[in-house]
């Protein structure tokens, strides 16, 4: 047992707490994350507790003395939950869980604190703090988990196999807690990964995918990627990834490993936002150099079309992750769009090429061009350097393009009503077909984007149209 120091803020809700189960019999441990991040001095988001006993109940009855709000409860997981403002409290009961051979669901049944703590994933979260009005901030630590934060080290309580055997998923977060802190994993948690790896086949898609996006959220997503390759955990999860690497050479010409590539692009964008979208984005942005790799004599290696590719893969992979359809529409448009801006360099670049980037990419071209200066990974500065310019070039002609044109959100400035009012026409195609003429007549620069030269234009092409 050792002592934790609780920020002050925290230190009286816990107690409350504490009180409350020893009221109820049902003594009450803050646990797992909590005691890892307040060890490393990192912020608090939510607590978990585990309660010997009826977690559900302890849980209601905290509801309603710290008047919070969003309760949920799983009765059969003997779990609960709810906010008081915006700190999240879950409450759970002491259990074990294990997995059948194929089955997805876990078997649970309550236990003591000690077992409670066997069964956690890794030592640095097997650690529980006593909230007891006698013991208050003495910490439970069985497996030394202490220890292996001052070591930096993920290691599992028990055997890794053991470990990993009853709930897979742990080996992904093995790999997210690598990525979030920065933390080295045992050899032989390594190990057990790669020889436990299709476990994860019992493991429901929400599951992988959820520890995948946590991944992603991190500073460096690169390290989590590099352990998951490095196992052959991706493989099995998302095999496209696996595809981008190796070096091939043919003579003088070698191309990048496209992983080592992405990795880069990713840890990059992660520098830069912490919009998930963009950042799986990075991730998926050259998934479809492979089939499209081509060495040409006197040109090296190429990957023409790999962005169209690309496109194409993501209407596959983003449903079989059970990603959102927001997740499909914006990956796909900006893995389109991520070549464009670098073929718009040059002073004979016209207006009306600038005008088609801005309404391709519309509200999402700051994050395309965010994209953009990541995909610059060169080892050279002198190259990068040249690149970033570049792109300032470009930032600036649709700079002045735009506030010309006012082309963002653009659309045809007399809309369907209107042409079919002028033209007498019914709903259908031809609406359509003439819309589309007024818009290619704006974008390349033949009408002005406003109403009136719009308007004009239509009268003068209508006829010709809808002969």
């Amino acid at each position: 047992m050792h002592n934790i120091k609780i920020p002050g803020q925290t230190e009286s809700l816990l107690r409350a707490i504490g009180t409350l189960g020893n009221e109820m019999n049902t003594p009450a441990y803050a646990v797992g994350g909590f005691v890892r991040d307040t060890l490393l001095n990192h912020p608090i988001a939510e607590i978990d507790f585990v309660v010997v006993g009826d977690g559900p109940s302890l849980a209601q009855r905290a509801r309603e003395i710290f008047n919070g709000h969003g309760y949920v409860v799983y009765p059969k997981f003997g779990t609960a939950s709810f906010f008081r403002e915006s700190l999240k409290l879950e409450f759970v009961s002491a259990r074990k869980e294990s997995y059948r051979n194929h089955s997805r669901k876990p078997d649970i049944e309550k236990t003591n604190l000690k077992e409670d703590l066997t069964r956690r994933d890794f030592t640095i979260n097997a650690m529980a703090m006593n909230l007891s009005q006698k013991k208050f901030g003495l910490i439970v630590d069985p497996f030394n988990g202490r220890k292996d934060l001052a070591k930096k080290l993920i290691r599992t309580p028990l055997e890794p196999e053991t470990t990993f055997s009853e709930d897979p998923l742990r080996m992904m977060r093995a790999a997210r807690f690598a990525s979030q802190l920065l933390f080295t994993i045992q050899s032989d948690v390594l190990k057990a990964m790669s020889s436990q790896k299709k476990r994860l086949k019992i493991v429901s898609q929400e599951r992988i995918t959820d520890e995948l996006l946590k991944i992603l959220s991190h500073d460096r997503p690169s390290a989590g990627f590099h352990i998951l390759l490095e196992t052959g955990i991706l493989n099995i999860i998302f095999p496209e990834l696996t595809r981008l690497t190796g070096i091939e050479q043919r003579g003088r010409h070698h191309h990048k490993d496209v992983f080592e590539h992405t990795m880069k692009v990713l840890d990059n964008i992660a520098n830069d936002t912490d919009n998930l979208l963009l950042r799986f984005t990075a991730l998926v942005h050259d998934i479809g150099k492979p089939r499209v790799k081509r060495f040409v004599r006197g040109e090296g290696w190429t990957f023409h079309g790999h962005e169209r590719i690309g496109v194409h893969m993501l209407k596959q992979i983003v449903p079989r992750l059970k990603l959102s359809n927001a997740f499909l529409k914006y990956s796909q448009k900006l893995t389109g769009l991520h070549m464009r801006p670098i073929q718009l360099i040059g002073e004979d670049v016209t207006d009306s090429a600038i005008r088609r980037l801005l309404v391709q990419a519309g509200d999402d071209i700051e994050d395309l061009m965010t994209l953009c200066r990541a995909d610059i990974t060169s080892g050279n500065p002198k190259r990068v350097k040249k690149h970033l310019a570049n792109f300032d070039y470009v930032t600036r002609r649709m700079s002045e393009v735009e506030e010309k044109d006012r082309m963002r959100a653009f659309q045809s400035p007399v809309r369907g009503e209107e042409i079919m009012e002028i033209c007498h026409l019914e709903p259908g195609p031809m609406v359509g077909q003439l819309k589309k003429r007024i818009e290619e007549a704006i974008l390349e620069g033949q009408v002005p984007n406003d109403h009136d030269a719009a308007y004009d234009y239509l009268l003068k092409i209508k006829d010709e149209v809808m002969q």
